[in-house]
């Protein structure tokens, strides 16, 4: 599977996700469908990590969808705009942001390089980061972006079996229906390292289908 195809399969079952819980929360199939959708986008966010020629501009872009998507995220599953919860973008933002210290040799802390990098520590930041600021999937979002970042040159044989061991683990943190989320490493696994069509406007298409499926159903659940 190409990385295109891996983004829409990502995609469908996110918005299947999201249909039942904003419409048919009491059937479970929905939200087991959509267990698949994260893993891949953290999958594909190490990727697109890999190939892109600026990080910082990768990074940038997240952190604008982030504040696009925040109020549309709240109002579908809330109904009101708050702080209660977080949208996904916040949580890929900050992955990438641990990857990029994770790579990188020294950075400015206070005026002064500092020569550092305790890739352990800077995962547990990350993790606390996101579960403060309460993002989608908190630490265990950052915890699967980090081990497909840490296994990425791993044989196939080898690193899917520790990947789903550590998901296992960590979803137990978050009920048993997350562990359906193991079976996105089923595409995952058969990702053919080409990234598939790719132009600006199919890019910024998978973008903006985030914040504006969610204000969709929004409307059409308090505007029927």
């Amino acid at each position: 599977m190409s990385g295109l195809a891996l983004k829409i399969v990502a995609l469908s079952t996110m918005i299947i996700d999201h249909y039942g819980a904003i419409f048919q929360n009491d059937i479970i199939i929905f939200r087991i469908i959509g267990r698949l959708a994260f893993p891949i986008y953290c999958f594909l966010l190490v990727e697109g990590y890999y190939h892109t020629s600026n990080v910082k501009k990768y990074a940038a872009r997240l952190l604008v969808f982030a504040f696009i998507s925040e109020i549309p995220f709240d109002l579908a599953f809330f109904g009101e705009v708050g702080f209660r919860h977080q949208n996904i973008f916040f949580t890929l933002f900050i992955g990438l942001a641990a990857l990029y210290f994770i790579d990188k040799k020294e950075f400015e802390f206070w005026g002064k390089d500092v020569k550092f990098n305790n890739k352990a520590l800077i995962i547990f930041a990350a993790s606390l980061l996101a579960t403060f600021l309460r993002t989608d999937y908190q630490f265990i979002g950052i915890i699967y972006i980090s081990i497909f970042y840490l296994m990425k040159n791993q044989p196939k044989q080898k690193k899917f079996p520790l990947i789903a061991l550590i998901m296992f683990a960590v979803n137990m943190a978050s009920g048993m229906i997350q562990q359906f989320s193991l079976l996105a490493l089923a595409p995952v696994y058969f990702y053919n390292n080409k990234q598939g069509r790719k132009n600006k406007i199919l890019q910024m298409s998978f973008y903006l289908a985030y914040p504006l499926h969610l204000l969709v159903f929004y409307l059409i659940k308090n505007h029927p």
